[in-house]
């Protein structure tokens, strides 16, 4: 029987979001010659039937090298908690039975839904109304469960990565401390993967609250070896012990989650204080979610997106795609979502980090 998909792309956009598109529509049009609506802008998209359209072969040609999304995306959407102001104040209500009505209009049999952690519990409330949702989980940040790596996040790291050894060279030069901010939200794998790689000093952590003290003596105790200068990479979630995490924005009606950022300069400003050091911070933002995949998220974002289709031919509603060792599998979303997937601190990749020589904030 002919279906007809709806496929949606939710959340922050990261490279690899264009090749699960392509792989659905070329998938779905070439061997089983289904329809595939593009829903433009998340789940706002299904609020206004007008973003919703046909998308054909000729829409995904050239799209692979592409990064971001070519249906926009937001990360504020969410149908059942939507602001309106009404007299001068904003009001939370929920739109979802209108997404219900136009899903039922556009004759979408099935919704392919491609996000990360709040895009996907989104999901798993309209399959729960009654949705047939499959589910392809995205993200920089690696922080899903049920997947071992998200699509997006090799090419986050391989530009923090490029850019940490770009920071070695005028560091060294200028016998300076650089700290350098990385994305990652509440989890530390962009972190900790970077500055493995990319020989920083000092990794700082969500997941390991640090003492600044001694990061301040470890830098320290560099320079006394002749060390002269100090590479620290620091999450945008991490935070010292006995403090907090640094946001620029709080959560709120209009801003459903609060704003990480600051961090670096917060870090930067202590160990110039303690050590009277010449420090430079980098925030590296949303560098991170642009530019062309890597091959690995070319690939992943195409496998993703034909095991989407598998999973629809089978019924498998309520379904994720995911990566577990080399083979794509299927894992319910509810348990996708039940938590985040952080670093452990006693984890085999944090004592690499420590045997290296690098310090943990602790």
């Amino acid at each position: 029987m002919k279906k007809r998909i709806g496929i949606l792309t939710g959340g922050g956009d990261c490279p690899g979001l264009n090749a699960v598109i392509r792989g659905v529509v070329k998938g779905a049009l070439l061997r089983r010659h289904w329809e595939v609506i593009g829903i433009e802008d998340g789940f706002d998209g299904l609020l206004s039937p007008d973003k919703c359209h046909p998308l054909s072969l000729e829409d995904v040609r050239g799209i692979l090298p592409r990064g971001g999304t070519i249906l926009g995306s937001t990360n504020r959407g969410n149908p059942f908690s939507c602001p309106v102001e009404k007299d001068g104040k904003i009001e939370i209500v929920d739109k979802s039975e209108l997404v219900l009505e136009n899903i039922r209009r556009l004759a979408i049999d099935s919704l392919v839904v491609v996000g990360g952690e709040g895009s996907l519990k989104i999901a798993l409330e309209l399959a729960q109304k009654g949705v047939c949702i499959v589910g392809v989980p995205k993200t920089i940040d690696n922080d899903l469960m049920e997947t071992d790596v998200t699509f997006g996040y090799n090419t986050a790291l391989e530009t923090a990565t490029d850019a940490l050894d770009k920071l070695h060279s005028t560091a060294e030069s200028h016998h300076r401390v650089m700290v350098m901010e990385v994305m990652g939200r509440y989890a530390g794998w962009i972190a900790l993967e970077s500055g493995i790689a990319g020989g920083a000093d000092v990794i700082l952590m969500p997941e390991i609250p640090f003492d600044i003290e001694a990061i301040c003596r470890a830098i320290d105790a560099r320079r006394r070896q002749g060390r002269r200068f100090s590479i620290i990479v620091v999450a945008e979630g991490a935070f010292p012990m006995g403090g907090d995490r640094v946001v620029k924005e709080s959560a709120g009606a209009a801003q459903p989650f609060e704003r990480l950022g600051g961090i670096g300069e917060y870090v930067a400003r202590k160990i110039k204080n303690c050590l009277d050091m010449d420090t430079r911070v980098t925030v590296l933002g949303h560098l991170q979610r642009g530019g062309s995949p890597s091959t690995f998220d070319r690939c992943l974002g195409s496998r993703f997106g034909i095991k989407a289709l598998e999973l629809i031919e089978m019924g498998a509603c309520g379904q994720m795609a995911c990566l577990k060792g080399r083979d794509i599998k299927a894992a319910p979303i509810a348990r996708a979502v039940r938590r985040l997937k952080l670093v452990d601190p006693a984890g085999e990749m944090v004592r690499c980090a420590e045997e290296l020589g690098i310090m943990v904030g602790r």
